[in-house]
């Protein structure tokens, strides 16, 4: 039997939800309760407050199989408010075999940047329409193209299906550049979580390296735990249950070291494109995220390591809620602008 708050329709749900960010600051705290501070870090008021309606909702990302965690996701973005923005318009693509959709913003001159972008979802949920709306902010506030790649998931398609997908998918972009409205010496990789780690995946192995890397809370490294998965284990979004079960449904054990699943071990990290890592204080991908680009850096990527202390996993997927969400992703759209615009001969 269906619990009660699967019998209320999401768009009520996230009605209320919406109705919670208007209040006034002193009214949402007292909702929220006493601020939440670990590991030196305060988390943002938005930040708990959406937590909590999240633990009433019931809804976790993992789930007892993928078919329930995927309508869980689903269900989940209808909460969010839809946001007026300049037009964009999208067509489907096959890329070479993977499916994919083209993000382009009305007015936006042929010959722009591109941004090939991995969703997130732990290579097990998610899909074009859950990552949607991050497509469009990033479209029209970094004035690019964007490619969004629909790759195979598990565990239906098990590792390294999906790292493949985004090799091909971004091979394609390479070669398809101009018919797609682009500049083929300004394309950049991305995506968040699951996502960010495709991205890393082929900015180290494709064969011609991308311009630029914006990885947001990226997976890096599924063969050990840090510390930041015990710090934040349970409690905030992305939880260390969680991450077990995409891990155990996209890689056999035996396999999780090998670079193509884990690039923090690949051996040798030069030439990797100028990256834009943002990681969230109160996030188990924490850690592994910004030993990454600690290990760009030594390699001598130019790399620029930004942690919102105060945010948790997926804050990407929240900006239309606004506040410090949106101040986030705007932060992370101008450093996509600015390293593909800036870039040779721009």
């Amino acid at each position: 039997m269906a619990s009660i708050v699967e019998r209320v329709p999401p768009s009520a749900a996230g009605r209320v939800l919406r109705g919670l960010f208007t209040l006034p600051e002193p009214v949402k705290r007292l909702i929220a309760g006493a601020p939440v501070r670990r590991d030196g870090q305060e988390l943002a008021l938005d930040a708990q407050l959406l937590l909590l309606m999240t633990r009433l909702e019931g809804q976790r990302l993992g789930g007892s199989t993928a078919e329930e965690a995927r309508r869980g996701l689903a269900r989940a973005k209808v909460y969010l408010p839809k946001v007026p923005a300049r037009p964009v318009a999208t067509r489907n693509v096959d890329a070479d075999g993977v499916p994919a959709r083209l993000y382009t913003p009305k007015g936006l001159a042929d010959g722009s940047p591109l941004l090939v972008f991995y969703h997130g979802g732990g290579w097990v949920i998610g899909d074009l329409d859950t990552h949607d709306t991050v497509c469009r902010y990033l479209a029209v506030h970094a004035e690019v193209r964007v490619l969004s790649v629909d790759y195979r998931l598990a565990p239906e398609h098990p590792y390294p299906a999906a790292a493949d997908d985004a090799l091909t998918a971004y091979g394609y972009a390479v070669a398809r550049a101009r018919e797609l409205g682009a500049d083929p010496s300004a394309i950049a990789v991305g995506g968040d979580s699951a996502g960010g780690n495709l991205a890393a995946v082929v900015g180290r192995f494709a064969e011609r390296t991308p311009d630029f890397a914006l990885l947001f809370y990226p997976v890096t490294d599924i063969s050990v735990r840090r510390r930041s998965r015990e710090l934040f284990a349970a409690g905030f979004y992305l939880t260390d249950e969680d991450m077990t079960w995409f891990s155990d449904h996209y890689c056999p054990l035996d396999r999780r070291a090998e670079p193509k699943a884990s690039p923090l071990l690949a051996g040798d990290l030069r030439g990797f494109p100028a990256t834009y890592l943002v990681t969230a204080g109160f996030d188990p991908l924490r850690d592994e995220g910004e030993e990454f680009a600690r290990r760009l850096a030594e390699a001598g990527v130019r790399v620029a390591l930004r942690r919102q202390e105060d945010l948790i996993h997926g804050f990407a997927n929240m900006w239309s809620l606004g506040g410090r969400f949106r101040e986030a992703l705007s932060e992370a759209a101008g450093a996509l602008r600015t390293g593909l615009y800036a870039g040779p001969g721009r």
